[in-house]
């Protein structure tokens, strides 16, 4: 009789918040059901008192701050911040409305582990206003991206798209309301098969599953 392979263990998940922690309630949310594949260990912010790490205490995961003024330099910072994610020994990290840019530090550790959003469809009104930036142009669709965090501004391997029309009613604050709701959906789900099937990176497009030549353990 074949033996059944072993149950996968969750992945460990650290998330990484600035504000009221949206994002992070619909993962950890998603996270309770038994079979979405996730454990999040720690959630770590760059400011005191927001909503976000109050989520997280309410369900007793771990928090940790770390604000850019307690340190010399945004070099300092990050160095610090990479420390503190990778004594958490996560397989995966998201960045849930985390208002700072990740450094060398960061990224030398958890490139290619690290998953934004972005509301727009990359690589189209990169920055902090996508929403505006759509509408200004005049597109008649827009959405969000979940893409594997590098160097740039929003311009990493794009994971997955939603797509959003663009109302003849839409102001910047309705559209960007349908956007985060489109695209909160679209970081539970993938986070989620993410976790459970794991992935790779081939030249931009990211893959499901261990590359060809990775014999390691499962």
């Amino acid at each position: 009789m074949a033996v059944p392979p072993a149950p996968r263990t969750p992945a460990r998940l650290v998330v990484l918040v600035s504000g009221s922690g949206t994002n992070l309630q619909a993962l950890i949310d998603a996270s309770t059901e038994p079979d979405y594949g996730v454990d999040i260990v720690a959630v770590g912010a760059d400011r005191d008192g927001i909503e976000g790490l109050a989520r997280a205490e309410r369900h007793g995961i771990e928090t940790f701050v770390l604000r850019t003024s307690q340190f010399d330099d945004r070099a300092a910072w990050d160095v610090a911040l990479a420390e503190r994610v990778a004594a958490r020994e996560p397989d995966l990290v998201v960045l849930a409305g985390f208002m700072k840019l990740t450094g060398p530090a960061f990224l030398a550790l958890f490139g290619g582990r690290t998953l934004n959003t972005h509301p727009a469809l990359s690589p189209s009104f990169p920055g902090m206003h996508g929403p505006r930036d759509a509408l200004a142009y005049g597109v008649k669709v827009t959405g969000a991206t979940l893409f594997v965090v590098d160097a740039g501004v929003d311009t990493g391997p794009i994971v997955a798209q939603v797509a959003v029309p663009v109302l003849d009613t839409d102001d910047e604050a309705a559209l960007h309301e349908r956007i985060k709701t489109s695209e909160r959906a679209m970081l539970v789900e993938w986070v989620g098969t993410l976790a459970r099937h794991d992935f790779h990176i081939d030249d931009r497009a990211v893959r499901l599953g261990r590359p060809a030549n990775d014999q390691g353990p499962a």
